[in-house]
């Protein structure tokens, strides 16, 4: 099946499974993961309609964000891991970084946006599965903790949620609690009304458990496998 033909089926995807949770559709943004995909790939969604991407390594969208450049709708997000010394470059290629998990992070992300006055969009990254080998804050962290109260200070980046990865499990169901737990820490942040800090948007979910987290409230699935088919490992 073609990229436009996939993309077709994860948008009906979406409806159903927003319509089971007494949601509407528009409320679940489509994220198209487009990490090891090449600009062909990427153009050819675009062309289906698709206009959110997001990529998960710096350097890898630096090398083919110039032959995307004439997709003048096409918003870029920055969803993977990403390194202090690589936030200047993050700041100018992406508009929206949706992996922030600390504070010197958000120091360097914020100084990178103003030399460039634009004004970052940014999602906290929360381990929620406690997970070692993965990034983002503990949602019990000082860390987390320390990003929320100094959020004020920092006037070129818009907080606007949170993000997370949960533990991967065969059966979809199995990350449902992951995906509650988010869920309750958006609230509770929220509950605190605290300046500069807007807790609109959670970004949960993936090609195999998408339906499950938009039954828990996720506003943007990060889809990728079911988009564009299984990624070459080299």
């Amino acid at each position: 099946m073609s990229i436009s033909d996939n993309l077709a089926l994860v948008r009906e995807r979406i409806l159903s499974a927003a319509r089971r949770a007494g949601r509407s559709a528009d409320a679940v943004a489509l994220m198209a993961v487009t990490k090891a995909n090449p600009p062909e790939a990427i153009r050819e969604a675009y062309a289906a309609g698709q206009r959110l991407f997001g990529e998960n390594r710096v350097q890898e969208f630096a090398g083919k964000r110039g032959e995307l450049a004439d997709l003048p709708e096409a918003r870029w997000h920055m969803i993977g891991h990403l390194q202090t010394n690589k936030s200047g470059k993050a700041a100018e290629m992406f508009t929206g970084i949706d992996s922030l998990d600390s504070v010197k992070l958000a120091e360097r992300l914020d100084s990178a946006a103003r030399e460039l006055g634009k004004t970052l969009s940014v999602l906290l990254e929360v381990n929620v599965g406690g997970e070692a080998a993965k990034s983002g804050v503990a949602a019990d962290s000082r860390e987390l903790e320390a990003i929320l109260l100094a959020a004020p200070r920092w006037e070129n980046l818009r907080f606007r949620g949170l993000m997370t990865v949960p533990p991967f499990t065969e059966d979809p169901e199995e990350a449902r609690p992951y995906f509650r737990k988010l869920r309750g820490l958006r609230d509770t942040i929220a509950a605190r009304k605290l300046s500069g800090i807007a807790m609109d948007e959670l970004s949960m979910g993936m090609s195999h458990d998408f339906e499950v987290a938009i039954a828990e409230g996720s506003t943007c699935v990060r889809v990728g496998t079911s988009i564009f088919g299984q990624r070459s490992k080299a």
